[in-house]
């Protein structure tokens, strides 16, 4: 069964204004979605679904569609605050989404298949389209997950401390847990985090979730479980989301399977700060330059 590829896009309008704002890095405007989509279609992807916001689909299909429907299957999924609520009231001030985990719950109607699930500004390289595609066509199960492993040297930005969700793994390439990090920077040769008012090292290759995670549908019923405990437990909470990381490791916790972590050699890049957009640009200029990418991708 060929797999899809889930792309996380509810989130954009609100952090760039309008769909029409959406910034391009590439030298006729592509937006870092679009190679997300190229790399994709050439590691073998034959389906494409997007989740966004209904409000702004119309602006979105007119984006996308007209560069991509040829060459893959395009879907759509909307995102609202009251999917697979059930019975529970969502409060009346509440107009935060839920969050990734349950974006990723409102795709189970359309999505059947192996998926990976990818964020939409992030650009992830060619490297890891090709391995999630090869675990997802030879190695996935409904005990065997996988999420991409990034050098946490390769995700920095010069502009600012980032946060990154830094894997343990053990001896079999077996994640163990996910630590979010805030406030990582890299200062005197070394990689440092803060929490609280101290300091402390992380080591170079720390393999870090950059939210880019394989399933098979059997997480499906696993999620709609863990997002009604959740809404039971936080629902008031206006500020409490649902994020893929706690699928992640509910699922090593309770003893459902195994998540690989794949390591790939790829640079991560996105926008953290205004100010790593010609940073991004560059390194997209640069990996034309050397040929991974056509000037031209559709």
């Amino acid at each position: 069964m060929q797999p899809t590829l889930l792309i996380l896009a509810a989130g954009m309008a609100s952090r760039y204004g309008s769909m029409k704002q959406i910034q391009g890095f590439g030298p006729n405007g592509e937006t870092i979605m679009d190679y997300s989509i190229y790399d994709a279609v050439r590691a073998g992807f034959k389906k494409v679904v997007f989740i966004i916001r209904k409000d702004f689909a119309d602006d979105f299909k007119q984006i996308f569609e007209p560069k991509w429907k040829d060459k893959v299957a395009l879907d759509y999924v909307y995102q609202d605050l009251h999917s697979y609520t059930g019975s529970f009231q969502v409060p009346a001030e509440r107009t935060k989404p839920w969050g990734t985990a349950h974006a990723v719950l409102c795709a189970q109607e359309v999505v059947h298949e192996p998926f990976a699930v990818i964020n939409a500004d992030d650009f992830y390289g060619r490297d890891a389209f090709e391995k999630a595609y090869g675990f997802l066509t030879k190695d996935v199960n409904d005990k065997v997950y996988s999420i991409i492993g990034y050098e946490l040297a390769k995700t920095l930005s010069d502009n600012g401390t980032v946060s990154r969700g830094v894997c343990q793994v053990d001896a079999n390439n077996n994640l163990v847990s996910i630590a979010e990090r805030t406030k990582i920077y890299e200062e005197n040769g070394k990689i440092t985090y803060e929490e609280g008012d101290k300091k402390f090292e992380v080591p170079f290759d720390s393999k870090v979730s950059m939210n880019f995670w394989c399933f098979s549908p059997s997480v499906f019923p696993y999620i709609t479980k863990l997002f009604a405990e959740f809404l039971k437990e936080q629902g008031g909470n206006l500020k409490a989301e649902f994020f893929i990381p706690i699928i992640g490791d509910k699922f090593i916790q309770e003893g459902k399977g195994a998540i690989k972590v794949i390591p790939t050699g790829a640079k991560w890049f996105g926008v953290t700060y205004k100010e790593d957009a010609p940073e991004v640009q560059g390194s997209l200029n640069a990996l034309i330059a050397k040929g991974e990418y056509p000037s031209k991708i559709y």
